[in-house]
């Protein structure tokens, strides 16, 4: 057997040996979802969003549009095949483009809120006149 194969017979022991103490110890973090993308400066600056498509994108452009501070938000789906999401912000005068995506996420987060609430009450209404 190789060196590399006694390496790999050591590791797959300590993997099998370790309790379940040992991984419920260890933390598991999400990779990075969000990165800023090359050529970004303060006022305008591209994201890329993994995992994500036209469904968080069209919302995010139409709240992150709303700010009268935003010159620009468009998005695109770079692929079809690939799940990744960019987002384009440019801004007027020194507004900080991180601050107006920020705030764009916060927005869409509070108006999703709104809806569930008025979608539960919708629903205990319709219920309680059915029974």
């Amino acid at each position: 057997m190789s060196a590399n194969g006694d390496q790999e017979m050591t590791d797959a022991v300590v993997v099998a040996g370790a309790g379940i103490e040992d991984v419920e110890q260890e933390e598991f973090t999400e990779p990075q979802r969000i990165r800023v993308l090359p050529g970004s400066t303060d006022t305008a600056a591209s994201f890329e969003f993994t995992k994500e498509d036209h469904t968080l994108g069209n919302a995010l452009r139409y709240i992150i549009m709303k700010n009268p501070d935003v010159e620009f938000c468009g998005y695109s789906i770079p692929h079809p095949s690939e799940a990744k999401m960019n987002l384009r912000i440019q801004t007027w005068d020194d507004v900080n483009v991180y601050d107006v995506l920020e705030k764009g996420l916060n927005d869409l987060m509070d108006l999703c809120d709104v809806v569930v609430d008025k979608f539960t009450l919708a629903r205990d209404q319709f219920n309680a006149m059915k029974a």
